[in-house]
Order: C-alpha cells, then sequence, then structure tokens
C-alpha cells in the first residue's frame, strides 16, 4: 500500500492597518509582521510628547529581533517558546524603563504589546496591558488575553459588573505595561493547535473604543480577505467614535 499524502503545511495570511484617527495628533501605535510571515506583533504606546511612539517602537523592534536570534521556529516546544518570549518581553521592558529614566521627557513613557507566534506546530499568543488578541473559531469570537487593567482587576473581584468597565472611568488605567516595574512579569503566552479557517485579531483599544461584541464579530465574519477585514474593522472603530489610534492586524490560517 502506498504512503498517504502528508497534510498540507498551514498557511498564515494577514492584513494590517493603524491609523492616527480623529482624536490624536499622532500615532503611538505600532504593527509588526515578520517577513517570512513567522509572527505578528501589535504595540498601543503612551506617554507625553513623542514617548509613547517610541516605547511601542521599541517593543515591535525588540521583541521581533529576539525571536529571529534565538527561536527555532520548527522544532520548539511549547514551554521554549513561552520562556523565550516571556525573557524577550522582559528584557524590553528593561530597555524601555532605562529609556525612560534617561531623558525627563520621556519618563512616563510605556506600551502595551500583544503577539502571535507560529512555532513547533503550534500558535502562541500573549501580551501585556490592554491591547488585545482575539480569535474567531466557527462563526465565534473569543477573547484570549486579558487586559492588564484596573477595570479588569475589578472585574475579577467582582466589585464591578462586566459590563460596567466599558464606561468605567479607570477603564483606560494599567498596572502592567512595558515601562513598568509590572511589565517584566511574564507574558500570559497561551498555545493553540490552529485549525484552518481560523481568524485572529490582534488590535490596540482604540479597535474596541469604537467596536465590540457582535458588530466586531460579525464585520470579522463578513470579510473573507484579511487586508480588507482589516480596513473594514478599522473604519467601523473609527465611524463607533473611537478616541484613540487604531490599529488592526489580522492572521487567517488558510
Amino acid at each position: 500500500m502506498g504512503r498517504s499524502a502528508s497534510p498540507k503545511p498551514i498557511q498564515l495570511r494577514h492584513g494590517v492597518l493603524s491609523i492616527t484617527g480623529n482624536f490624536r495628533k499622532n500615532n503611538e501605535d505600532s504593527a509588526f509582521v515578520d517577513p517570512d510571515g513567522r509572527f505578528f506583533v501589535v504595540a498601543d504606546g503612551m506617554g507625553g510628547q513623542a514617548a509613547g511612539e517610541k516605547a511601542s517602537a521599541m517593543a515591535v523592534e525588540m521583541i521581533p529581533e529576539a525571536l529571529v536570534a534565538k527561536l527555532d521556529f520548527k522544532r520548539a516546544g511549547k514551554e521554549t517558546v513561552s520562556a523565550l518570549l516571556d525573557r524577550a518581553v522582559a528584557e524590553a521592558n528593561a530597555e524601555i524603563m532605562a529609556a525612560g529614566a534617561l531623558d525627563p521627557e520621556q519618563n512616563q513613557m510605556g506600551t502595551t504589546v500583544v503577539f502571535l507566534v507560529a512555532a513547533g506546530g503550534l500558535l502562541h499568543v500573549g501580551g501585556v496591558g490592554d491591547s488585545r488578541v482575539y480569535l474567531l473559531r466557527d462563526g465565534q469570537l473569543r477573547q484570549l488575553t486579558t487586559d492588564h487593567s484596573l477595570v479588569q482587576a475589578l472585574v475579577e473581584a467582582g466589585t464591578i459588573k462586566p459590563e460596567e468597565a466599558a464606561t468605567h472611568r479607570y477603564k483606560n488605567v494599567l498596572y502592567r505595561y512595558l515601562g513598568s516595574k509590572e511589565g517584566g512579569q511574564g507574558a500570559c503566552v497561551k498555545a493553540l493547535e490552529p485549525r484552518r479557517g481560523d481568524r485572529f485579531l490582534l488590535c490596540s483599544d482604540g479597535v474596541t473604543d469604537g467596536l465590540d461584541g457582535d458588530p466586531l464579530r460579525e464585520l470579522l465574519r463578513s470579510q473573507a480577505d484579511p487586508q480588507a477585514a482589516a480596513e473594514a474593522v478599522v473604519q467601523a472603530a473609527q465611524d463607533g467614535g473611537s478616541k484613540d489610534n487604531i490599529t488592526c492586524l489580522i492572521v487567517d490560517v488558510a
């Protein structure tokens, strides 16, 4: 008997768009796509002057550099990938803190970061701050990351209800981000078995400030092409009144 054909390798297709939006003077978000399609990163900077831009740019430069230099994308096991991502995030956090300490105008700078990394046959997602990774699978949208925000901590403690979080006065207050003492405490990495048809959304909170829940899910379901989907999500968030920079990076498993 002849051998059965080996399964076709999974391919990742992406679409990305980042805009300043209607309410900000400059874009402090950053996005990075590995030229070989192995990993994807989104960061949302914060701080006075151009500090947020610098912090997010440092995150999407340093973390990819660490991955390219140290990760065996074909053979690395789940624990190895998780440890390397934690270390890369911690090193970026330390560099951002150091850069902020050197320049008085940038001493409050920081950034969120989220990522998706294809390695060892799995997809690894995680991050620090309140940028998010979602998975659309079988028509259902699920948030894979947990916000490191004061409001999310209040929800988890039972102090406020989830539906109160979106309008809470502390909704933009983070207790962990790159550039903070707590920023190097791990990236909460999760590993998933990819399925063809999966669609991942990596986004800054500018997306969810103007678009969330069922409308976001329906929009992601309605656009087959990842670039068209990214553009549609950004437009809908802007039309929905988002007051922040808006960055959307979509990754499809084909």
